[in-house]
Order: C-alpha cells, then sequence, then structure tokens
C-alpha cells in the first residue's frame, strides 16, 4: 500500500533531509516514527531532498507498506480504523511529541502512479532576504538571511527574469558525478513583502544541488551593484562556477509546494522524468538528479 506524506519542518537543526548514520535528519526522525507505529523499518521517498538548514512547508513523499504494516495500521488498540492511511498523520505527530520541527500535516492512499520524486511536474522554492532597508526581525531569524547593505530588488528582478527557460545550469550547482545539470527554470522573481523583506519565488521542474541558493546569491550580487543584470546570463552560460556570487545561506530557503499532474497522467510522468535530460544540439549529460535546492 502506497501512502502519500505531506510534510513540513524547519531545517535549523537538521543536516537536511537524506538519512545519515549517527545525524539528526528529517528522513531518519520521520523514518523512526513510522518505524514504531508500523512495527517495522519502512523507507520514504521524497520530492526534494533538502540540504542542511534548508525548510519546508510544502514537501511531499510516499511510502510503500507490506500487508503486515498497513494491518498494523489498520488496528488501534483493538478496534479497526476508519481510515487507516488517513490516521498515520495523527500517529505519526504523536510519536514525534510536542512542538517538533517536524510534522505530517496529511497522509492519503497515494493515487496509482503516484510517485512522490518522480511524479513531480515541478518545485517551488522561496528565499527570504533582509537587507538594510527591511531591517532584521529577530523572530524570523531561523528562516532568513540577513545582508547589511541595502539592495536593489527591481535590478535583481529582472536579473532573475532573464535566466528563465531550458538551459544547463551548471555554473549554478553544485557539481555531481553523473548528474544533469540541465533544467527547466519555469519562473524566478524578487519582491519586498509588507515588512520590506526581499522575498524570490523560483518554480522548476527539479533543481540540482544548491542551485537555488547560488541563483539567489547571483541577484543579490546585482542588488549590490556587484554584477550587471547581464552577468547572470552570461555567466550560467560559461557553464563553470564562479567566484563573481557568493552561495547564500540556507537559513532563508524553504520548499513551499510541488506541483503533480493529474492522476491519470502519474505514472507516464514518473516514467519520463527517469529519462535523461538534453539540451537541443547538445549532449546528455547523465541521469535525472534531483536535487534539493
Amino acid at each position: 500500500m502506497r501512502i502519500r506524506l505531506d510534510i513540513a519542518y524547519d531545517g535549523t537543526h537538521f543536516r537536511g533531509w537524506a538519512k545519515q548514520p549517527g545525524l539528526r535528519t528529517v528522513q531518519g526522525t520521520l523514518e523512526d516514527a513510522l518505524t514504531r507505529i508500523v512495527g517495522s523499518d519502512a523507507q520514504l521517498v521524497v520530492a526534494g531532498r533538502t540540504d542542511a538548514g534548508v525548510h519546508a512547508s510544502g514537501q511531499v513523499a510516499h511510502v510503500d507498506l507490506d500487508d503486515a504494516q498497513y494491518a498494523r495500521l489498520q488496528s488501534r488498540h483493538g478496534r479497526a480504523a476508519d481510515d487507516p492511511a488517513g490516521s498515520l498523520a495523527h500517529r505519526m505527530r504523536g510519536a514525534l511529541g510536542a512542538y517538533p520541527d517536524v510534522t505530517v500535516r496529511r497522509t492519503a492512499i497515494a493515487a496509482e502512479g503516484f510517485d512522490a520524486r518522480f511524479s513531480a511536474v515541478w518545485r517551488r522554492y522561496r528565499y527570504r532576504l533582509a537587507d538594510a532597508t527591511s531591517g532584521y526581525d529577530p523572530m524570523r531569524r531561523h528562516d532568513t538571511t540577513a545582508i547589511k547593505s541595502a539592495l536593489d530588488e527591481q535590478a535583481m528582478d529582472a536579473a532573475a527574469r532573464t535566466l528563465i527557460g531550458l538551459h544547463d545550469f551548471a555554473a549554478y550547482c553544485k557539481p555531481r558525478e553523473e548528474a544533469t545539470t540541465i533544467r527547466t527554470l519555469l519562473d524566478y522573481r524578487w519582491m519586498r513583502d509588507d515588512h520590506g523583506v526581499l522575498i524570490a519565488e523560483v518554480k522548476a521542474d527539479a533543481f540540482c544541488h544548491s542551485m537555488v541558493r547560488a541563483l539567489v546569491g547571483a541577484c543579490a550580487a546585482v542588488g549590490e551593484g556587484r554584477l550587471e543584470v547581464a552577468d547572470v546570463v552570461r555567466l550560467r552560460d560559461e557553464l563553470t562556477r564562479t567566484s563573481a556570487f557568493k552561495v547564500l545561506a540556507a537559513r532563508g530557503l524553504s520548499l513551499t509546494e510541488v506541483g503533480y499532474p493529474a492522476d491519470e497522467l502519474l505514472a507516464s510522468r514518473a516514467e519520463q522524468t527517469r529519462g535523461r535530460r538534453s539540451l537541443p544540439s547538445d549532449r546528455l549529460r547523465g541521469p535525472d538528479d534531483e536535487g534539493d535546492g
């Protein structure tokens, strides 16, 4: 039985999503709670593997339970559960304890063909950046990066929009062997919220490692006047990592939403995503690899 989980977490004290020996991770924490409920090991598959310090309000995962595990979920206090899959969220929240930094908001039986990672058609991230204009709010210190200088949000927004489209983003990705850096950036924009904090909205079919934080860092350099608007495309097209801008801190980054197609298209989307990407008239760069923003 495949179950979908909708998850949120404050990434401050996690060493990222992926389970690692001896380290506290989101996956490890959730799987420990899940194991206590279903009685044996169960592994989560996630839509986007977030890095250390990155938050999520709209993370999605799935878990496959065998017959024995699902039977245990069906039976609670000697009674049959009315909605075993739906009740899992409540039971996991209980297992995680009071005021945890990760929670399961909703669980349900997954639609036929659903794969949390490979069925996704896009991911959306948000980055919060406070500058000298907005000032510093200590109540938001865990999810906001601060820069001392004043930033030109109009120049940042103009630079961001030049990057939209299907491109090789090798210059904005931390390299991983045999992993493609070709992505479709669907939307990238900057604005200020009601408190003057700069907000980046970044949406793509997928992200490679550190891609969002690099894109944010490049536009922040434009906002400071250290780069011109046209430089972000020039650097992208050079296809190599550069020291022209800083990759900004993980603390300001949150995964806010994952998009999926209609139920009847889930399986075909998963099959398509497992393929290999290429640019027109370009060589293949290796198997697809979902990144952590």
